[in-house]
């Protein structure tokens, strides 16, 4: 699956969490408008995720995202892929409490701890 048709699934299946995203993504980025919009989004995918954690939103609330993210990664090309460790899971736990990253750190899936363990080299509590 191409990063482009992936992201439009998260954002349809996803849509509370994906109006956030579209709202930091404005903050950061501008218009949407770019050859890499979907790329970036996902980054703004994580920042929505971490302002989440932070107002102390459970984990459970983005099981099923994490889960749907996952399996992107899994059956997606290597530029959706590509998106999935760099843009998302790099950005995930940003300035985010010790107490609420191991409440989502819990309920990642293997596949994107993976990622993330070998990009930080460490959890991110």
């Amino acid at each position: 699956m191409s990063r482009d048709k992936f992201c439009e699934e998260v954002k349809a299946k996803f849509s509370a969490i994906s109006a956030k995203a579209d709202r930091e993504y404005i903050r950061q980025w501008g218009d949407f408008e770019t050859d890499l919009y979907s790329y970036s989004w996902f980054e703004s995918l994580a920042n929505a995720l971490n302002i989440e954690m932070g107002k102390g939103i459970p984990p459970k609330d983005h099981q099923d995202l994490f889960s749907f993210v996952s399996n992107g990664f899994l059956k997606g090309d290597e530029d959706t892929k590509n998106a999935i460790d760099v843009a998302f899971v790099e950005n995930l736990f940003w300035n985010v409490s010790s107490s609420a990253s191991e409440l989502y750190w819990n309920t990642l899936p293997e596949n994107l701890k993976d990622l993330y363990l070998n990009f930080h080299r460490k959890k991110p509590y």
